[in-house]
């Protein structure tokens, strides 16, 4: 009877060990127990064996319990590269881990799992991550997703994965050749393909007209591929590669035959740690400086070239000599936006939590510190899409945890929900395409002073590449003119203070330098304000109210043109204020008042007087001036409202220098003989005049600064915001319409009496269905049963869908037509 019991006590503990191999929790085992508890009850065991058999079960339960009660795990395998080539694991890892843990504190999400991650570091060496796959997959526990870094490595992982049933999300991956579906098929990655910086690189090409270039490059696949994209890029833009070299870890006689072969624009392609072995040789060769230009990947640490490299024998000044003026190209990696996605933090909010986590490291110093947000939202797109796959998981008779290494049901559906994921991340909006890439924009930046600058972004979907500081909406406002316009308005409104001296403030010989002063003041400021607005308003009237032979002729605007206009004018009034100043120079006239007894017995009188400012002829040169003053002023009128209904982005700003023209002519023409009856009372004549000018000045910025400010500030966030931002606003405007065109048929359809001729009328545009892509599992997995009659017939077939040329993309579309943001 002994025996027996320890029989039966030795097939519970072999369950229990079972149980723990698999790593699950004690109320797993009830059942287990329970049915031998049952069967050594009905076989009429002692009591005391009965005892020992609940004192077993009870020590098995204390002992053995899960470290979130009820919640089961399920584990990612990570390999985080914390040294090598790109040390991105020093500021990926601690993201990925916060935004764990804020996952499973979560109660909306994955409330009955708990993510737990098992990672490596990789070393960004596919050799060392070939024997810590193997680790991974052959270890318990069960792996349901896979997360590599660096893309030498991720290459590696999602050609093998396929062979696990594995989804693969990198979250620091930029290799062309992951966006094949055919060989990866399971592959996401929240970091763009690299071949998004080669478009970037050919506009600025063009733009700065250099027919011939030169590239270096580090040999790995994610570099041949970038440049095998790039020479197709350029070869289509009429550019020559004229020299191509290559290099494997020492890049000595890669940058020798630069030199020899007299490369002056030039591409560099490799990993941070080579890079400053690049740039210490082009110090010791001097290519560098005005002659050259070198285009880099902007994914570098900040001061890349200043951390000390034992495998280089440059100092940090002559690297710094050699880099200064290089050009880069990133994504947009983190949201400028204040917005709170589906991690309910802002982008700052996550650096802050972030720099608490690395305790006080350098940001510049900490590899991958700018692809932690990739790695950040990386985990939270697997959270949501796990999240996503536990109904339709449930409605067969599923689970997650159900997931072993041959099951692809489970992963076609964790691929369906990660291919239509769409969230707020502090990367900014998360999508991914029909290769599982993301998509952003492209920021260009160059190292001036040893720190990097912004100087423009480019937009591919657009190919419209802008200047940071230098929209297109100041630049057709001809923005030397509105310099002009402020430095003649501030002129004058300098001319108030010498308005308001009189003999008070300076000797009697002093006097007459302030009267010139005040002349020139008021006559030039007026030159510079008022001409240059007059010269926009006049080149607009000469354009569009020709004829339509000489208006195509006259249509390219040549800037010299109208400096000189405002320079003619310039010069008519120094010529005649010099003049004036030569034949009749202002002098002290002083105008005598009636006399005055002062208040009190003090038997005397006061005789008031004023100075002024005159001349002999003084009333002529008056005559003179205003009346070449009152002409400008009408004719400016007349061309303002001549061209009020002209519409032109040569100078876009017209119709508000039209607004400021009437403003300025109605003041000068009140003032201007006011103040001559006025001018033998000095208060009221100063306060008229000095309030004259400055009313008339305001308004005038006003009109014309005031929207340019606006426009500034709605182009420096279009151009930190990623495209998606806009274009997701288009979208679903687009579909709103489609909706409501949609039903309108649909109405008509119902009112329309049957008959033969229907079937030649216009078919109405389809009701709008769920996304395709929810419908769609990997290359080679089984289209789930309950889905193939809501296919539509395009995506009937799943082998048509992923060809090797790409002939069908996320819009159903060819490539050719519609290019997509790969980095």
């Amino acid at each position: 009877m002994k025996v027996k019991f320890l029989s039966k006590t030795s097939s519970l503990a072999f369950h229990v060990k079972q149980h723990q191999e698999h790593k699950l929790c004690w109320h797993t085992l009830m059942p287990t127990m329970a049915k031998l508890a049952w069967q050594h009850h009905s076989r009429g065991r002692h009591l005391v064996s009965t005892s020992y058999f609940v004192l077993a079960t009870l020590t098995i339960l204390f002992s053995w319990s899960c470290p979130v009660l009820g919640k089961k795990k399920l584990y990612i395998g990570a390999l985080f590269p914390m040294s090598g080539g790109w040390p991105g694991g020093q500021a990926c890892l601690p993201a990925a881990q916060m935004a764990l843990d804020l996952v499973n504190k979560r109660t909306d999400i994955l409330p009955d799992y708990e993510l737990e991650l098992i990672y490596y570091d990789s070393m960004c060496d596919p050799g060392e991550a070939t024997k810590l796959l193997y680790d991974l997959l052959y270890t318990e526990p069960i792996k349901i997703v896979l997360m590599p870094g660096c893309s030498s490595v991720s290459t590696l992982v999602a050609e093998a994965a396929r062979m696990w049933n594995l989804i693969v999300l990198s979250y620091g991956s930029s290799s062309p050749a992951l966006s094949n579906r055919q060989r990866f098929p399971t592959f996401f990655r929240t970091h763009p393909s690299a071949t998004l910086h080669n478009p970037t690189r050919v506009q600025l090409f063009q733009k700065w007209k250099w027919t011939k270039i030169a590239t270096i490059q580090q040999t790995t696949e994610v570099f041949t591929s970038t440049l095998d994209d790039l020479e197709q890029r350029v070869k289509e833009a009429g550019i020559e590669i004229s020299v191509r070299q290559s290099f494997l870890t020492d890049p000595a006689v890669a940058v020798k035959n630069l030199k020899r072969q007299d490369a002056r624009i030039i591409v560099g392609l490799f990993y941070e740690t080579e890079a400053r072995k690049v740039f210490c040789e082009v110090y010791k060769e001097k290519l560098y400086g005005k002659k050259y230009v070198w285009f880099l990947i902007g994914w570098y640490a900040d001061n890349w070239f200043k951390i000390k490299d034992p495998s280089i024998n440059c100092t940090v000044e002559q690297m710094t000599e050699a880099v200064e003026g290089h050009v880069t190209t990133e994504i947009v990696m983190l949201n400028p936006e204040t917005v709170r996605g589906a991690s309910n933090l802002t982008s700052q909010e996550f650096l802050a939590q972030l720099m608490s986590k690395l305790g006080g490291k350098n940001p510049e110093e900490t590899g991958g510190f700018q692809e932690a947000p990739l790695a950040y939202d990386a985990v939270w797109a697997l959270a949501l899409a796990l999240n996503k796959t536990v109904g339709p998981l449930k409605a067969k008779g599923r689970r997650l945890e159900d997931f072993n290494y041959n099951n692809k049901d489970i992963t076609a559906e964790i691929y369906r929900a990660l291919n239509t994921s769409s969230f707020e991340g502090v990367s900014g909006h998360v999508v991914f395409d029909a290769q599982g890439s993301r998509m952003a924009w492209t920021l260009i930046e160059q190292l001036q002073g040893g720190s990097y600058k912004k100087i423009g972004y480019f937009d591919m979907t657009k190919a419209n590449l802008s200047w940071y500081g230098n929209d297109r909406y100041i630049q057709n406002s001809q923005p030397y003119l509105n310099n002009m316009t402020a430095v003649g308005c501030m002129m004058a409104l300098a001319a108030v203070f010498p308005l308001g001296i009189d003999g008070l403030h300076v000797r009697n010989s002093q006097f007459p330098v302030v009267c010139q002063f005040r002349l020139w003041l008021l006559g030039l400021g007026f030159s510079l304000a008022y001409g240059s607005m007059f010269t926009k308003i006049w080149w607009v009237h000469t354009v569009f109210t020709k004829k339509d032979e000489k208006k195509d002729k006259r249509k390219h605007l040549e800037p010299w043109k109208l400096y000189a206009t405002v320079g003619a004018l310039l010069v008519i009034d120094i010529l005649s204020l010099m003049i004036w100043q030569i034949v009749d120079p202002l002098h002290i006239t002083v105008e005598k008042f009636t006399k005055e007894a002062p208040k009190g017995d003090l038997d005397q009188l006061i005789e008031p007087l004023l100075q002024h400012c005159s001349s002999e002829k003084m009333n002529t040169w008056l005559g003179v001036v205003y009346g070449y003053k009152g002409l400008l002023l009408l004719l400016g009128i007349f061309l303002a409202y001549e061209t009020k209904s002209v519409s032109t982005e040569k100078i876009n700003d017209h119709r508000a220098v039209g607004m400021a023209i009437y403003n300025v002519s109605v003041l000068c023409m009140i003032t201007a003989p006011v103040t001559m009856i006025l001018s033998s009372k000095q208060d009221a004549s100063f306060a008229f005049a000095s309030l004259a000018i400055i009313f008339s000045v305001y308004i005038t910025l006003v009109v014309l600064f005031v929207p340019k400010v606006q426009q500034k500030i709605i182009f420096s966030k279009q151009f930190l915001i990623p495209p998606h931002v806009f274009s997701r606003q288009k979208e679903e405007r687009v579909s709103e319409l489609r909706n409501q065109l949609s039903e309108r048929q649909a109405l008509r359809s119902r009112k329309r009496p049957t008959s033969s001729n229907q079937n030649h009328s216009s078919p109405s545009l389809p009701a709008p269905q769920n996304d395709p892509k929810s419908l769609l599992p990997p290359p080679g997995y089984p289209l789930p049963a309950s889905d193939n009659h809501s296919l539509p017939p395009t995506f009937s077939n799943s082998s048509t869908l992923y060809q090797p040329d790409g002939k069908i993309n996320r819009n159903n579309c060819h490539p050719g037509r519609l290019q997509l943001l790969y980095k």
